[in-house]
């Protein structure tokens, strides 16, 4: 698993979500950092590389359907970096089809959540990947 040295020293686990929608971006990153994350929201995954180095996340929380380059195409790219490829993802997803499961799963997500989420599924998710 990957840990940012806050994580690591005792600080608040640091999490990424790219969420292309504005009102799920904003709903994941209050409701994460009222939960006691620290969160940086994105709404696409150009130039996700430097954000994750700038940011050091623990988690990616990680929507499919995104402008430019999809969810598939980012966790592919993660898990072909060495420096990403532990890097906990949850895809959180509005396609509910069992395929598109399987595919994010073979390609490395830990979870797979189908929005719309209930906030408590959401923080289980998260802490049940990081332990």
């Amino acid at each position: 698993m990957a840990t940012s040295p806050s994580s690591q020293a005792g600080g608040r686990i640091r999490i990424v979500v790219v969420e292309d929608d504005i009102a799920n971006r904003l709903f994941f990153a209050d409701y994460l950092s009222y939960s006691g994350f620290t969160v940086l929201a994105l709404a696409h995954g150009l130039d996700l590389d430097q954000h994750l180095k700038e940011f050091q996340p623990d988690l990616l929380l990680l929507d499919l359907g995104l402008p430019e380059i999809d969810g598939y195409a980012l966790l592919q790219q993660l898990r072909s970096s060495a420096m990403w490829q532990d890097l906990p993802v949850i895809i959180v997803s509005g396609y509910a089809f069992a395929e598109d499961q399987r595919r994010a799963l073979a390609l490395g997500a830990q979870q797979y959540l189908v929005k719309p989420i209930p906030p408590p599924q959401l923080t289980e998710a998260i802490y049940a990947v990081l332990t």
